[in-house]
């Protein structure tokens, strides 16, 4: 099968295919006598495994260590788990990195809403950010 067959098959374009063969998540394809890849059934498959990974939000040196637990033979499902529960863990993280910010920002929208400073507040740049916001109610 040619890299455009394989393309449209999975979805994923011949620059992708070709930088996953870089990074070393797809192996190499055989070649034509002309020089021109000539990819196993297996790839889509391969190229569909690789997709779902990274829908998962694994990193592709994460999607190597798979592949390479998968093929010595043994069930890499275990590791898989672990990975998966590290990124749950990290995106729980950044979920509350992000309510801790969100509700910073809150708090700076309700101090600029109470008008500008006086002139003795002698912000440098910006008397939003320089002044301390006064502990306002959510909306």
């Amino acid at each position: 099968m040619r890299i455009g067959e394989v393309a449209e098959l999975t979805g994923t374009s011949t620059k992708t295919i070709r930088f996953y063969e870089e990074a070393g998540v797809l192996p190499a394809p055989s070649r034509t006598p002309s020089g021109q890849r000539d990819y196993g059934s297996d790839t889509a498959d391969r190229l569909r495994f690789i997709r779902r990974c990274q829908a998962a939000g694994m990193t592709l040196r994460e999607v190597r260590q798979i592949l390479a637990v998968h093929e010595r033979g043994e069930s890499p499902c275990s590791h898989v788990g672990h990975v998966l529960n590290e990124r749950l863990d990290g995106v729980r993280a950044q979920i509350a990195e992000l309510i801790t910010l969100e509700t910073h920002l809150e708090r700076l929208l309700a101090h600029a809403e109470q008008g500008p400073p006086s002139e003795h507040d002698n912000a440098s740049v910006c008397w939003i950010l320089e002044t301390e916001p006064l502990d306002t109610p959510h909306q």
